[in-house]
């Protein structure tokens, strides 16, 4: 690949100890590496060069035929590099150790970000409307603490992943495509637990309760989701925490239907109260409001209570509360009642309301377009 002299690509005498070309190495592989230069070819070809100089330089056979023979004697025994997969592959046992390791075991893995969990939490209309606090146990895993989270017990030591070598990771290939993914037997960790520890079986984590606060805004409406942050679990010990989802139901209520910021309600009223009007309480969901019923009040008509809604769980103003009235009809009677409802219906015929009026004219044209007359005879018609 390359016509540069080996000893001068690591930057090195030509009387360099083993571990002085190795330490070169590991020098410029960091500085050329592509993830710290995306997109820079020049940066790649100094990598690759790197790489084979290494291959040369760092065994000792290869190396003494080359300072013998120059490149002619290394010739068909330096492997051509065909992408970093196989630089890293070839020289797993230098890109797993220390700092240079944990650098390039996070490749193919993205960075710890926890595990979200969620839950649920029932409130009532009125909790909705004022805002509230709940704490809710949750189960999740926690570190374990016979192992202090590490999986090993206590005392023993880790072994390099024997899958991955140390590395955390695995090159696939299918054809011409190769594929750098995170190892499956280690999880990207690079070592493995040789004493599994008893408690958590060598998983680092073992299920645990925990009481977490949750603060309901006022105005929340069903099915709203609120984010606790760092109230999940953590991907690995030491790790962030992810984040804790809660879902809020908030149960019917026996009076009132939220409809947006708005209350809505049914008001029942005797047939008195709706002819006379009259002053009656309207339940609010924080106690009750008088009101005034007006004269002659129809079924079906709504009364307007304004701010005694839900709030706005963005701008906090109030919706209002809607009061739709339904006249009741007595289903029995007393002798009396029975008698003044007879002479109020005798009363009603001199004296209809314009309602009445209209629905009586409708029913006397109907009926003589029918050929009736409008006192209820009927015409002759000739056979």
């Amino acid at each position: 690949m390359t016509e540069r002299d080996y000893y001068e690509v690591l930057g090195v005498d030509r009387s360099a100890t083993r571990e002085e070309i190795r330490r070169a190495f590991r020098k410029l592989a960091l500085q050329y590496h592509p993830d710290r230069n995306p997109g820079d070819k020049e940066a790649e070809r100094k990598f690759k060069e790197a790489a084979e100089a290494y291959e040369v330089l760092g065994d000792e056979e290869k190396r003494a035929r080359y300072d013998r023979y120059g490149k002619e004697g290394v010739a068909g025994r330096v492997r051509g590099f065909s992408s970093f997969d196989d630089i890293f592959s070839a020289f797993s046992d230098i890109f797993g150790e220390g700092l240079f390791g944990e650098f390039f075991g996070r490749m193919g893995r993205p960075e710890p970000e926890g595990v979200s969990l969620r839950c649920e939490v029932s409130i009532s209309l009125e909790e909705a409307a004022t805002g509230t606090s709940k704490t809710i146990r949750i189960r999740r895993n926690e570190p374990c603490t016979d192992c202090r989270g590490t999986g090993a017990k206590g005392g023993t030591a880790f072994a390099p992943c024997p899958a991955c070598q140390g590395s955390g990771s695995v090159v696939q290939s299918a054809g011409f495509l190769v594929m750098r993914t995170v190892c499956g037997r280690c999880g990207g960790l690079g070592r493995v637990v040789k004493t599994p520890c008893q408690k958590c079986r060598g998983s680092g984590k073992v299920k645990s309760a925990a009481d977490v606060t949750v603060d309901i805004p006022a105005g929340i409406e069903d099915g709203t989701r609120i984010r606790i942050s760092g109230e999940g679990e953590a991907d690995s010990p030491g790790g962030p925490r992810g984040d804790l989802f809660c879902h809020v139901r908030v149960e019917p209520h026996a009076h009132f239907v939220r409809e947006g910021d708005d209350l809505l309600c049914e008001v029942p009223i005797s047939f008195a109260q709706a002819a006379l009007g009259a002053e009656i309480e309207l339940p609010t969901l924080h106690g009750k409001a008088k009101v005034s019923i007006p004269r002659g009040t129809q079924g079906g008509d709504v009364i307007r209570l304004r701010g005694e809604g839900v709030p706005n769980m963005r701008t906090g103003r109030k919706g209002d509360l809607l009061a739709r009235i339904v006249v009741e009809v007595p289903k029995k009677l007393t002798a009396r009642q029975e008698e003044l409802l007879r002479e109020l219906a005798a009363t009603e015929e001199a004296e209809v309301s314009p309602r009445r009026k209209g629905f009586l004219k409708w029913l006397s044209e109907r009926l003589s377009s029918d050929g009736r007359t409008g006192d209820g005879g009927s015409k002759t018609r000739s056979e």
